[in-house]
């Protein structure tokens, strides 16, 4: 990512559908041509993998660090491909306008999911590309199928609450209980198959148009995963198989108390003895998917914030090393280039900016952090940017930059924001100034949220971090794509070289 680019973060569920969810059917298509469009280079996307209403349908809590998030699947695909009959999807549910309702989503696809696979049942000995599937993903495919319809098997109950001989993976009483879950285990296999067919074709139509995918790894894991459940050893767990510790942050920009995320740690001895295989299984697995990846969280594999379990709160945890070099130096050495994208907001130490720079990674700044002090010394401000790095006008966690200096920005901050610019902006044309100042910077590549880019307040945000609900909620609407926009945008792009 060492040349003038610009790209656009917008997560696939965001993504108008007449099914309540963005897909990777003809509006992800669409987004593909806006994108070629307008001279962009990059599309960035949050985490495919499986998501949870119990964690309010976050992409960064899942059930798997491999599988998919068959909620984006595309029912017009599956029509296409003969999955379904246009009939089977005529009574569409009502879904609210600009906004993710996921009970309703599920419901849905779930029904239509069940027809599909009843169909397949029927013919998939037809479909030699499937097993092919089901051979080339065996090493997370088989877990995390069974790890699924034991889920729904025990009723949603946490795996550590399973009987003792599941629980602790006896073979001979997981292979009798796989057996009386066949149907169900092949369902989960078969939707997996589903998406990622869509998914390829979509990545085959980027690549005709010239754009590259942006993927994101979540550093961590939910407890109750697939991942978990399967390698009990490579976590910080108690005889008892239960979290010992829980990772989150300290007390930052984002809140004052810090944020508990409450997933497992890593026990990076046991990660180091295997010579760090099931990370490299991972990234190759993300590289196999995407151009480029983004690790969230990158400080974590440099040293993380480690909370014991049962806190109410972030405030009282510590900071314990984590062998990142040693990782890198293991991925560098199977992979030789290493696409990824640092994520090095928050507390970030010497250490960890070393190491990113050793590896030659680019790093992440966010235009609107540049006020929250002084901007002559903010390393986020546009004079003080190197070329390595990915500037963002906002990312998924911050207000949108419209919603920012309607009700987030402080006296001071905003005060800051126009003695930079020179003059007082109005809200509503602030997005538009600063995605040119961005496009202006010296930043090999800048990204923008498509609510920036529509100029869009905070009713459009998508997270909140420490919040706990309303969030990933976000979705575009029918209206198509402004033409003038666009022109605006390709004729930015060429201006300032990114094109």
């Amino acid at each position: 990512m060492n040349r003038r680019r610009s790209g656009i973060l917008l997560h696939i569920t965001s993504l108008f559908s007449i099914y309540g969810i963005g897909d990777l059917g003809p509006s992800a298509h669409k987004f593909v041509d806006f994108l070629s469009d307008a001279q962009q280079s990059y599309w960035q996307i949050l985490p495919l993998n499986p998501t949870n209403p119990e964690y309010d349908n976050s992409p960064y809590h899942s059930t798997s660090a491999f599988a998919f998030n068959t909620m984006l699947i595309s029912p017009d695909c599956m029509v296409s491909d003969g999955f379904l009959n246009k009939t089977d999807i005529d009574k569409i549910p009502y879904y609210p306008c600009g906004t993710v309702d996921y009970n309703t989503v599920i419901r849905f696809k779930e029904r239509i999911f069940s027809l599909a696979f009843e169909r397949f049942m029927n013919e998939k000995n037809g479909l030699p590309d499937y097993n092919k599937f089901c051979r080339n993903n065996s090493v997370w495919l088989e877990d995390f199928a069974l790890f699924t319809s034991l889920d729904r098997h025990y009723n949603g109950q946490t795996w550590s609450n399973w009987p003792d001989e599941i629980k602790y993976r006896d073979p001979f009483a997981l292979d009798a209980l796989g057996r009386s879950l066949e149907k169900m285990i092949e369902k989960e296999k078969f939707l997996q198959y589903i998406f990622y067919k869509q998914w390829e074709a979509l990545r085959r139509y980027s690549k005709k148009k010239g754009i590259c995918l942006i993927g994101d790894i979540p550093i961590y894991l939910n407890y109750h995963s697939a991942d978990v459940w399967t390698h009990p050893k490579l976590f910080r767990l108690d005889d008892k198989l239960l979290p010992l510790v829980v990772a989150g942050v300290p007390p930052d920009y984002f809140s004052k108390n810090g944020q508990l995320w409450k997933n497992p740690l890593y026990c990076w001895e046991e990660h180091e003895k295997e010579d760090f295989s099931w990370w490299i299984c991972r990234v190759g697995h993300n590289l196999s998917l995407f151009d480029y990846t983004r690790i969230d969280h990158f400080r974590g594999l440099v040293a993380y914030w480690e909370v014991a379990a049962g806190e109410k709160n972030a405030i009282n945890g510590r900071w314990v090393t984590a062998p990142g070099e040693k990782l890198l130096i293991a991925m560098k050495s199977r992979f030789v280039n290493l696409p990824f994208i640092a994520e090095d907001l928050g507390i970030i130490t010497p250490d960890v900016s070393e190491l990113i720079d050793r590896f030659e990674l680019p790093g992440i700044r966010v235009l609107l952090f540049a006020f929250t002090d002084d901007p002559a010394t903010s390393p986020h401000a546009p004079h003080n940017l190197i070329k390595n790095c990915i500037l963002y006008t906002g990312t998924h966690d911050n207000a949108t930059i419209r919603g920012w200096l309607e009700s987030d920005a402080a006296p001071e901050e905003r005060q800051r924001l126009f003695k930079y610019m020179g003059r007082e902006i109005p809200a509503e044309k602030l997005p538009a100034e600063l995605i040119r100042l961005a496009m202006m910077s010296v930043a090999d590549t800048v990204i923008f949220p498509m609510q920036d880019i529509y100029g869009l307040g905070n009713k459009s945000r998508m997270n909140r971090p420490g919040t706990d609900e309303g969030n990933w909620r976000w979705q575009m609407e029918k209206v198509p794509i402004d033409p003038f926009l666009i022109q605006n945008l390709a004729d930015m792009t060429r201006i300032f070289r990114r094109s």
